[in-house]
């Protein structure tokens, strides 16, 4: 805001409870208790205390918010949804500067009467390759099992230091997914050894790999939207606030690389959410700028109120 030339009243880091702050300027600077975003107290915001932009005193119109362009103000809000986007890019890559932690290809248990039990697969057995192609983590393994329902695949494992060559066709299996949709997908009836190693990666590729996970949780986190509003997923399954509340819990308890994990995720929904073209939020802000850059004058006030459009 201040690069845009506003005024800023308060500048919060986070919501909830104030744990510090501290004044310089006309500016309060607050840290909260929430770390999922941020908000500021602009001159000249619209909210219900402003009655119109004539009630802006002449020396601060020029630092107003309201009498700022259309494209200001767009720049303005949506700095917010973009600084999640950012806070969740950066836990991404800080956690990876540690090394990637790597499910094995490594197989558990053995099903009895499955392909893979019918294989010849043991225990224990470590997956090199399939149809000649690499495989370095089991969720690699699940995926082309997954996608080769009835097709011939040829396994390469590792068994007491020995290369071993099975040959085993996935059976269709219903299995639910991530949204809880019920799909049918190959498997071939093995467990997971639950065995993990932690890949020490370059900075360069850290970076890589922090947008990366941001881009696969922003597209889950969409996907999952469109599902919902489609009818194909309940609510109930993507969560609300008691949920997000006992996942923050439980990440609390897991330790500190779960807390960061979990801000990052709800910071990408947070975002996500806020780009929606709802007048209350974010988004339906940038419809209404979007409007008065077109029409090339400004919105009637009293019809923003009645969309529910205020400044937070």
């Amino acid at each position: 805001a201040k690069w845009m030339g506003v005024g800023v009243l308060k500048f919060s880091l986070g919501f909830g409870p104030k744990l510090i702050g501290w004044k310089k300027g006309e500016t309060e600077y607050v840290i909260s208790v929430f770390p999922l975003g941020g908000y500021v107290k602009m001159i000249g915001q619209e909210d219900l205390k402003v009655q119109s932009p004539d009630e802006i005193s002449e020396e601060d119109k020029e630092r107003s918010f309201m009498h700022k362009s259309p494209a200001r103000r767009a720049a303005i809000v949506a700095a917010g949804p973009v600084f999640n986007f950012l806070l969740a890019f950066v836990i991404f890559t800080i956690i990876s500067f540690n090394g990637i932690h790597i499910n094995l290809p490594q197989l558990g248990e053995i099903a009895e009467g499955t392909p893979a039990k019918a294989a010849g697969f043991v225990k224990d057995d470590i997956v090199k390759s399939i149809d000649g192609k690499p495989i370095k983590s089991w969720d690699e393994m699940v995926e082309i099992v997954r996608k080769s329902t009835g097709k011939k695949l040829l396994f390469a494992v590792e068994r007491d230091g020995k290369q071993i060559d099975i040959t085993v066709a996935p059976e269709a299996k219903k299995a639910k997914n991530i949204f809880g949709e019920e799909k049918e997908v190959g498997q071939i009836g093995v467990m997971n050894a639950g065995k993990f190693i932690v890949e020490k990666i370059n900075p360069v590729y850290a970076v890589y790999y922090g947008a990366l996970e941001t881009w696969r949780w922003t597209e889950l986190t969409i996907v999952g939207l469109v599902k919902m509003v489609q009818g194909i997923v309940s609510v109930k399954e993507i969560g609300g606030p008691l949920m997000i509340a006992d996942m923050a819990g439980k990440a609390a308890s897991a330790g500190a690389l779960s807390v960061m994990i979990f801000i990052a995720i709800v910071s990408i929904n947070l975002a996500i959410l806020n780009f929606l073209p709802i007048p209350i939020l974010d988004g339906g802000h940038l419809l209404f700028f979007a409007i008065e850059g077109i029409m090339g004058k400004p919105l009637d006030l009293k019809k923003e109120r009645l969309s529910g459009i205020r400044y937070e």
